[in-house]
């Protein structure tokens, strides 16, 4: 018993002096060693906790009302001795520490029921749960025994002699093992200042496309607002050359005049919203000018959502299988939707040229682009929630341009980037080069893309191109219109 408490005391004392120490949030040092004996207060690897054998919190699968958060620094430690004790590369244990909860900062539950630091599954924390600081509790959501336990359960699956298979049994998919040992190795290789700020320059790129997409939708409000108000402008001011009676025209002039006060109220709102989306994609172009370099290192790129080649192909969205995914079908016609978080960066195929972008909202496509691709084919994106002012009809782009950011623009159930064919004869995600990207781009969902949101039209959505002959406008119709 008092070997237990001396341990536990070690333990919270290594975290609490690393919570307390100045210097760079995140520090990696390589340990001289990630084997050791297994101290006496950790249970083994050889066999899984006994039914009752661990104490949980009382509602262990909920989030606590206050979470647990500590800097990075006290992680390493962590992640060092958590590895030490189990004989399992600590770099491994941040890895996965930062591919399934961004070292505590969406510890969910997720969409599958997982919870915690490491994104345990319930019934898997009963079996392998650890109360590594001796509290008496064994406790998903405490890093300290997240992390033993993550340690654990990889060294139960042959950590120590095979790593790639234990990463493989924590997640049963082979890009999430590509990603987890090509960051670890990121991690294991770099300096301390190196690490510190691979982390700062992706939390100033993710916080500069939200700033972005935040900008961009304001300055569409201010812009519908101001639309509208010009349109009732017109109709006042037609009143007035209706008037027959002097007065009427007086009065008519009147209420046009003090009315077209709000239009100007509603212009200098609009330049005001104009002026913060510029600022957003300076602050923009900054984030990735310093993300450009850490990107190009393997294991990286996916954190920054750089863009994923394939011969003469790209992508289209980048941020990797763990945040984007698609469909092998479509909810009604040949099409393809990339779900991805709102913000991700969007890219251009192929060498392509654009054949028409609209940079205003769609009704039913959103903001987005036709782009004819070297090939000959010509294909259609939706829904995003910017279009870089500098993509418009007859630009060149080159594969990997990034064109925008993911959105939900126009008629969308949620953050995706709907990709056609033009005309939608086939499945994009049939094609050799997109099926290429799959595990390393992107994962493939069960489900196909649901239809939009409760009281939508139900009817065919095929995105039709017309050609307006009048200005050349590219509008979307339903199929048949």
């Amino acid at each position: 018993m008092r070997s237990l408490l001396v341990a536990a005391t070690a333990l919270a004392l290594l975290v609490g002096s690393a919570r307390a120490a100045d210097g760079p949030v995140l520090g990696f040092t390589v340990s001289s060693s990630t084997r050791s004996s297994l101290p006496s207060m950790l249970p083994s690897a050889g066999t899984p906790n006994a039914p009752g054998a661990i104490s949980v919190p009382v509602s262990f699968t909920s989030p606590p009302a206050l979470h647990q958060q500590l800097d990075l620094t006290a992680l390493h430690l962590l992640w060092e001795h958590a590895g030490s004790a189990y004989g399992i590369p600590w770099n491994v244990l941040a890895a996965i520490n930062k591919i399934e909860s961004n070292f505590g900062q969406n510890m969910g539950p997720s969409s599958a029921g997982a919870i915690g630091w490491m994104q345990f599954m319930p019934s898997t924390w009963l079996r392998w749960g650890v109360d590594a600081d001796g509290d008496g509790v064994a406790d998903p959501w405490n890093a300290g025994d997240a992390v033993y336990a993550a340690a654990r359960y990889l060294a139960a699956s042959g950590g120590q002699t095979d790593i790639s298979r234990a990463v493989f049994s924590y997640n049963h998919a082979d890009w999430y093992v590509r990603e987890v040992l090509d960051l670890a190795q990121v991690y294991g290789n770099g300096t301390i200042q190196q690490t510190a700020g691979l982390e700062q320059v992706q939390a100033s790129l993710d916080q500069a496309r939200a700033q972005v997409v935040a900008a961009n939708r304001k300055l569409l409000a201010a812009q519908e607002t101001e639309d509208s108000l010009r349109a009732l402008s017109q109709r006042l001011h037609g009143k007035v050359n209706e008037a027959a009676l002097l007065s009427d025209r007086l009065v008519a002039e009147r209420r046009a005049t003090l009315f077209d006060v709000r239009i100007d109220a509603a212009r200098a709102a609009a330049d005001d919203a104009r002026t913060s989306l510029e600022r957003a994609q300076a602050s923009l172009r900054s984030a990735q000018r310093s993300a450009q370099a850490p990107s190009f290192a393997q294991g990286v790129g996916t954190l920054m959502g750089a863009p994923a080649y394939d011969n003469n192909w790209v992508f289209p969205v980048g941020g990797g299988p763990e945040l984007v995914s698609a469909a092998h079908t479509h909810h009604d016609y040949p099409a393809v939707d990339i779900a991805a978080p709102e913000g991700s960066p969007v890219y251009a195929i192929s060498n392509a040229v654009v054949l028409n972008a609209w940079h205003t909202i769609d009704p039913r496509c959103g903001i987005g682009m036709t782009i004819r691709t070297q090939d000959g084919q010509v294909w259609t994106y939706c829904h995003l929630s910017f279009l870089e002012p500098s993509v418009t009809d007859g630009v060149s782009l080159a594969a990997g341009t990034q064109i925008g950011l993911v959105g939900m623009t126009g008629h969308a159930s949620g953050p995706h980037l709907h990709l056609q064919l033009q005309p939608p004869t086939s499945y994009p995600q049939y094609q050799p080069w997109f099926q290429s990207f799959a595990g390393k781009a992107f994962r493939w969902q069960d489900a196909p893309t649901p239809l939009e949101p409760p009281g939508m039209p139900q009817a065919a959505r095929v995105f039709s191109v017309v050609p307006e002959s009048r200005d050349g406008v590219v509008a979307f119709t339903r199929a048949g219109g």
